[in-house]
């Protein structure tokens, strides 16, 4: 039955992996339109240190989900769920394939596998937790998970601020761990049939090396004076998300003075790594889950080509050429 489901391309890989090179491959043998599953993306004026697709590249075909947001607001895996279901009805309408090119992993649990019904976010919680966590550190407040939500606990970095903070407010809001929170997820498969690739690094040294390198040439191009200009035009704390994007958070202690120049850059390199290895362990399990997902070695010479191949091969029937935009 799934075969008569219109088609929806998963994209998705680490952070340097290649993702938007293939995207853009796609664009030239497929009728496509990209929707960006990527957190930060959503956020304008936030282009160097998102590795944001440039116009010339925004221009080869339709992109959805690229600077939608100011800085000062927040995105959610709620919402993205809705944005994406809408936006891949309405490329199927226009006769076009939907293409998801990005590796926010949570972004695509929540369209392929629903949502739980969570509570929506206490600023009266938050500020507590926040509190708490100047006053103590991130690694007491882990700790204070771990009394009350083991499980959770267990599966976080105690200095992963974000998720201890959302763990701790959801288990004081409901009573329950996150397990019994997230047990209670409404199940409604999306109307399409999947054809997805994952992008991973056969030689997790080369990946590294392509981050460092990445990071540097963001920081040539002028990364902390990115930074700068926002927090001179919007309202910006640490604490948002948007700051709190990989690379973001670490330029922020350096224009804070809390770092000099070379400890700096080896924190965002680092946290980039870091993002690269929980992307990498998120596509794992994807892949034990999922069929329809085909693992890729992003270090492949010809990767985009490969790409394009092995998603074309998935596709029922042919397609007319990719249309001009």
């Amino acid at each position: 039955m799934s075969q008569h489901l219109p088609p929806a391309v998963l994209l998705m890989g680490p952070t340097a992996s290649g993702k938007t090179a293939c995207a853009l491959s796609l664009a030239k043998h497929l009728p496509i339109e990209i929707i960006s599953v990527d957190s930060a993306l959503v956020f304008r004026d936030m282009d160097i240190g998102t590795a944001k697709p440039s116009a010339e590249e925004q221009g080869v075909c339709p992109h959805h989900l690229i600077d939608i947001l100011s800085p000062e607001e927040a995105y959610s895996a709620a919402r993205f769920r809705e944005d994406a279901l809408t936006l891949m009805a309405q490329i199927t309408a226009r006769g076009r394939i939907p293409v998801l090119a990005g590796g926010t992993m949570l972004y695509y649990k929540a369209l392929r596998e629903g949502l739980s019904e969570l509570p929506q976010a206490d600023e009266a919680v938050r500020a507590g937790i926040d509190a708490r966590a100047r006053t103590h550190g991130w690694p007491a407040l882990h700790a204070e998970l771990a009394r009350l939500d083991p499980s959770a606990a267990a599966s976080l970095n105690p200095n992963d601020a974000q998720r201890i903070q959302r763990a701790l407010e959801i288990v004081s809001l409901t009573g329950r761990s996150l397990a019994e929170n997230y047990a209670q997820r409404e199940m409604r498969p999306p109307p399409f049939r999947f054809i997805g690739v994952a992008l991973d690094a056969a030689d997790r040294s080369v990946l590294h090396a392509r981050i460092a390198q990445r990071f540097d040439a963001m920081l040539d191009a002028g990364f902390v004076d990115e930074l700068r200009r926002l927090r001179e035009r919007y309202v910006l704390d640490v604490s948002m998300p948007s700051m709190r994007s990989v690379g973001y958070r670490q330029a922020w202690a350096y224009l804070d003075g809390e770092v000099d120049a070379a400890t700096f850059r080896e924190m965002g390199i680092a946290a980039t790594r870091q993002l690269a290895k929980r992307q990498i362990t998120w596509q794992r399990k994807f892949l034990s889950q999922w069929p329809d997902l085909t693992p890729v070695d992003c270090l492949d010479p010809n990767l985009p080509g490969t790409v394009s191949d092995t998603v074309r091969r998935q596709l029922d029937d042919p397609l007319p050429p990719a249309l001009d935009s």
